[in-house]
């Protein structure tokens, strides 16, 4: 297995926890590292395509992700009214041809619970401090004072990744002029088995099915300079956002009551180039590959990070071959995903100032890419 027989993963994340499980699934021990000293999921819920419907299959839990999450088929594009103009079915994507969505942290617990009933090892409260490659291995020290020797290092530590910080220098990442707002709220009743998007004149807005019970809202704005919201006005401020929406979404606005209820998070992309490792050190998820929401598949590239390296370390292969041939297979697909999103930031900038080229098709570019995505990665 290229010599790799003990991995450190930092950050349990959905990246982290899914590359603990599919290393596991190939014979290799993994311990997780995790800053938070208790999980406190951050975020909502969490669009899964079919890209990720497959990966996940492939890891072992979708049956247990449908089963808590929200299965459905198609994607509606609809006016500011709730009229939808233009709809994309889910893909075929090795056994299934399903979307799903589901609770962040629902995910997250059954990543969690795999992980543990494989073996992995999972400390809280700390992250690395030193990472020192030697001949054969990598020397970490953690914030905890502790040490460790290990075959690989992965970091899987988010935008902000220490990891990346300590092993290939500092890089910023880039803010692209918007925020996401999101709540969850109780499901209508007669409302169809689809994620629904609302293109309005100022903000895109959308529901996305979490469970046969709950939904999550979601609206786009406008934030050119990147300013935090006053924490006790959020539920008040992304009611304002909605106001130009009819259909579900004037239905579901006034379930907007708590303020700690709301998720409010300006948006930022970052694009690592290749290759993503340093010796025994590779970056992977939002730490190599950090996407913009809207293509909805942050999390799956992640996912597929994980499952691609576990792949490669169970052939007998030299680590350097690995991690090349890593790149080779990671790299364009990840790019693609994190250039279209950034493409649509662009145009919905555009859209909201009302100078959007008639020849800027969205509908055409998100189809487009959801359908390259669902070839095996």
């Amino acid at each position: 297995m290229a010599n790799v027989k003990k991995v450190l993963i930092v950050g349990g994340g959905i990246g982290g926890l899914s590359t603990a499980i599919a290393l596991e699934n190939v014979g290799i021990k993994t311990e997780i590292v995790e800053i938070q000293k208790e999980y406190d999921v951050y975020g909502v819920g969490v669009i899964l395509q079919s890209n990720a419907v497959r990966v996940l299959d492939d890891i072992g839990v979708l049956d247990e992700v449908i089963a808590r999450g929200k299965s459905y088929e198609r994607l509606q594009m609809c006016s500011p009214q709730g009229h939808a103009f233009h709809e994309l079915p889910a893909q075929q994507a090795g056994k299934h041809k399903i979307n799903c969505g589901i609770s962040r942290k629902e995910l997250h617990n059954i990543l969690y619970a795999e992980a543990i009933k494989k073996g992995v090892t999972i400390r809280l409260g700390l992250t690395v401090d030193v990472i020192q490659e030697n001949e054969d291995a990598v020397y970490v020290e953690f914030t905890d004072g502790s040490i460790g020797d290990y075959d690989l290092v992965v970091g899987a530590d988010g935008i902000n990744s220490k990891v990346r910080n300590l092993v290939f220098g500092e890089l910023k990442p880039k803010f692209v002029g918007q925020a996401v707002w999101r709540y969850k709220m109780n499901r209508p009743k007669d409302m169809p088995d689809a994620l629904q998007m609302y293109f309005g004149k100022k903000n895109k807005a959308g529901i996305v099915p979490m469970s046969e019970d709950t939904v999550y809202v979601f609206v786009v704005t406008k934030e050119p300079d990147n300013s935090w919201k006053p924490e006790d006005q959020l539920h008040v401020l992304m009611k304002e956002t909605l106001e130009e929406f009819g259909g579900f979404i004037s239905e579901l606005r006034d379930q907007i009551v708590d303020p700690k209820g709301v998720v409010y998070r300006p948006i930022s992309t970052l694009l690592l180039d290749k290759p993503w490792n340093r010796g025994r050190v590779l970056i992977i998820g939002d730490a190599a590959h950090a996407t913009t929401p809207h293509m909805a598949m942050g999390a799956a590239i992640a996912i597929e990070d994980g499952v691609v390296l576990a792949e490669l370390l169970k052939q007998d292969l030299p680590l350097e071959e690995a991690f090349t041939t890593f790149s080779e297979r990671r790299f364009e697909r990840c790019k693609l995903i994190v250039e279209t999103s950034n493409t649509l930031v662009e145009w919905e900038l555009l859209m909201s100032e009302g100078k959007l080229p008639k020849e800027c098709n969205m509908n055409q570019l998100i189809d487009e890419t959801t359908i390259k995505m669902a070839e095996a990665y």
